[in-house]
């Protein structure tokens, strides 16, 4: 059953005991749940909870979600469609290639951009974003989604974002039934 509690982090937490937590919770909500609209919700929740209680940088994320493949987009312009988040509103869509969710979907890689100002052909959907890591979900060697996490500081994500992001990817990515 699913219950609020699933976000709650304890304070003190390290930042891999939180992804740890996300990752335990994530599955425990996915059980028998395999609707990509709820557990991408649940999943943008847990992660921006998790960040919440953790000290600087992580606690200064300022968007935590996730974008879609858009099912009407063609095969020779394809395109990223919002889906679940938390945080202030977000770009509606974006072409594969463009930007940093853009790229990490053009190239099902990882993107970990310590200043999106640095990026070249950045989308600035929210002016406070200073950083942001883009994790491809690959399902069938086909990109479903992303994750896209900001931060409004430089160098807001590290190597252990990038290690516990790709194992939740994975997770949602074999979670879901995907349009």
């Amino acid at each position: 059953m699913v219950h609020a509690d699933a976000s709650t982090f304890v304070e003190g937490v390290t930042k891999e005991e939180a992804y740890q937590q996300v990752l335990d919770q994530a599955e425990g909500l996915f059980l028998e749940q395999r609707n990509w609209v709820c557990n991408l919700s649940n999943a943008a929740s847990l992660l921006w909870h998790a960040y919440k209680s953790l000290p600087a940088p992580s606690n200064q994320v300022n968007w935590a979600g996730f974008y879609t493949l858009d099912p009407t987009s063609s095969p020779t312009r394809p395109q990223l469609i919002l889906a679940p988040f938390q945080g202030k509103v977000a770009c509606q869509t974006i072409a594969f290639g463009r930007g940093v969710c853009g790229a990490a979907a053009a190239t099902q890689q990882t993107q970990l951009v310590a200043d999106v100002h640095q990026f070249p052909g950045h989308i600035a959907c929210d002016g406070a974003s200073r950083s942001e890591i883009v994790v491809p979900i690959v399902v069938g060697g086909k990109i479903v989604a992303i994750i896209d996490v900001d931060c409004a500081v430089v160098e807001g994500f590290d190597e252990v974002d990038k290690t516990w992001l790709e194992r939740l990817a994975r997770v949602i990515g074999e979670a879901c039934d995907w349009p």
